[in-house]
């Protein structure tokens, strides 16, 4: 096991290094590319999204920190998405479907354990979907297993789902980080049949694990002898880590240094277009913002290009004011793309019986990296449209719990899915939990549900293209910008092709990447 590293340890031997750019602080191997993998090393992550209140239980999975631990680390789940974007087997080797995509019948992997040794069967996938399932659940997931009418287990290997309605997509969703597979009996605890079995965790702080020599995926994963997550919410500070050798890999560069650090001998970047986005969030049932024509003006008072340039660099896109980004099958590229129009929010205040607006905005860097400067290039912009944005900066640790889905209109931001279905099941289906603005629209409802069982490639793509349109025009969603994901590394770090479903090789970089 490697010597323990503290953020304390990192940051004093960071200290003298400072943003140095250019002074060749690592010494590490150029173009370590895609060789062929092989085991060893101690791997160090220093990474965003940790918390005080985080914890081993999916449920309360709610950022990066923990995204990548869990679901890329500890816990295994029943499906993956390749870095093609196809789905592919984990710990279910196979799956069919009746021909209404009603019912699904999985195929487990056999001989596989979990960390305490105990065999996984079919008894634990079910009790690991049954943690998000009941009217009491609180699970970020429970809109997909709602729709599950039951489970079965036909032997220990064979689990045969039974849902309500038929949802093509459905082997998709298993993919959900929150959707790992622990034993029954110990939910929650850490124990999976990940990569990597826990030695220590300190919520908000660090993790430790060393590699699970039963790994079901043998050699083919999982290439380091033991990881260890840092959390760095000050991004200035993950840099200087990365600049000093004090950490390997670290997530959410800082776009405004990135040209420079590019220069840096020693350091790599990975950078890959995918539906990450940032957003401003209204709840909709607030009396603010019920009105759409408030929603509207405040839309239309987003310069998107001016936060494109200055807060993403160009690394990105415009966004459109919904949640389908380039990377899904469904993007709607014929949608017209809102622009900034100071007169055209004019006349929405005009229509909602107003002459001018005054709004709370609730940001901080904690949410997102750029999540301050860009309140502060929207309230520049609003004000000549007649809006005031009250830019109100909050503490990082504890944003999501204390602040998303609490304050009237906060920023926010979405790694996006890999299907429509997932991303708009999970954030704007009526009464799902994660649907942050409480929107509820009745025409969206019923075509999100339609367009599941849809064959149609043709029809499904239009109803898709509808559900942006509707989720543009009327959601208390503002979403001005799609971001790459960037991530900087050693580059005595070496990967093969990287996945874009979500940051960090969507989730798996632990298990898929290696040490030249």
């Amino acid at each position: 096991m490697a010597r323990k590293l503290t953020r304390r340890t990192v940051l004093r031997t960071t200290g003298a290094a400072a943003l140095t750019f250019g002074s060749g602080l690592l010494s590490a191997i150029d173009g370590a590319a895609a060789a062929a993998p092989k085991r060893g090393g101690h791997l160090r992550l220093g990474i965003g999204g940790g918390h005080s209140g985080d914890s081993l239980d999916p449920i309360t999975f709610a950022d990066l920190f923990m995204a990548v631990l869990g679901a890329g680390a500890l816990y295994s789940r029943l499906t993956e998405v390749d870095v093609d974007g196809k789905l592919i087997g984990a710990l279910a080797e196979s799956w069919q479907a009746s021909p209404d995509a009603a019912t699904w019948t999985f195929e487990l992997r056999k001989g596989v354990t979990f960390h305490d040794g105990k065999p996984f069967t079919s008894a634990d996938v079910i009790a690991s979907i049954n943690h998000h399932r009941g009217p009491d659940s609180k699970s970020p997931i429970k809109q997909i297993v709602d729709p599950i009418e039951s489970m079965a287990a036909d032997g220990d290997s064979r689990v045969v789902i039974k849902l309500k309605g038929g949802n093509a997509d459905f082997p998709y969703l298993l993919f959900d980080y929150h959707l790992c597979m622990m034993p029954e009996g110990a939910m929650g605890k850490g124990i999976g049949t990940g990569g990597y079995v826990l030695e220590s965790f300190e919520p908000g702080v660090r993790a430790v694990a060393k590699r699970n020599p039963n790994y079901y995926r043998g050699d083919a994963r999982a290439h380091f002898d033991s990881i260890e997550l840092i959390n760095f919410a000050d991004i200035a500070a993950r840099t200087n880590a990365l600049l000093s050798g004090g950490v390997d890999i670290i997530s959410g560069v800082d776009l405004k240094t990135l040209e420079r650090l590019k220069s840096v001998p020693g350091i790599a970047i990975n950078e890959q277009t995918g539906n990450k986005h940032f957003m401003f969030q209204m709840i909709t049932t607030n009396d603010l913002y019920k009105d759409n024509n408030v929603r509207m003006a405040l839309k239309y008072a987003v310069d998107r290009e001016e936060m494109l340039e200055k807060i993403l660099y160009g690394h990105g896109m415009l966004g459109n004011d919904h949640p389908v980004g380039p990377a899904n099958r469904y993007f709607d590229r014929s949608l017209e793309q809102r622009a900034y129009d100071p007169d055209k929010a004019k006349f929405h205040l005009k229509q909602a019986g107003l002459s001018s607006l005054t709004v709370d905005l609730a940001t901080s860097d904690g949410a997102f990296a750029g999540a301050v400067d860009m309140a502060v290039l929207y309230q520049k912009s609003a004000a000549a449209a007649g809006i005031t944005v009250n830019v109100d900066r909050v503490p990082g640790d504890g944003y999501w719990k204390n602040i998303w889905r609490v304050r009237p209109f906060c920023a926010s931001y979405s790694s996006g899915r890999a299907t429509e279905d997932w991303m708009l099941s999970s954030s704007y289906l009526s009464g799902v939990p994660w649907n942050a603005t409480q929107w509820s629209n009745e025409a969206f409802d019923k075509l999100l549900i339609a367009a599941r069982t849809e064959l149609d490639d043709d029809k499904r793509r239009q109803m898709y293209g509808e559900m942006q349109r509707l989720i543009r025009d009327d959601c208390g969603v503002i979403a001005p910008l799609f971001t790459n994901h960037v991530e900087a590394h050693s580059s005595k770090l070496a990967h093969g092709q990287v996945g874009n479903a979500s940051e960090m090789d969507s989730g798996l970089m632990i298990e898929r990447w290696w040490f030249a």
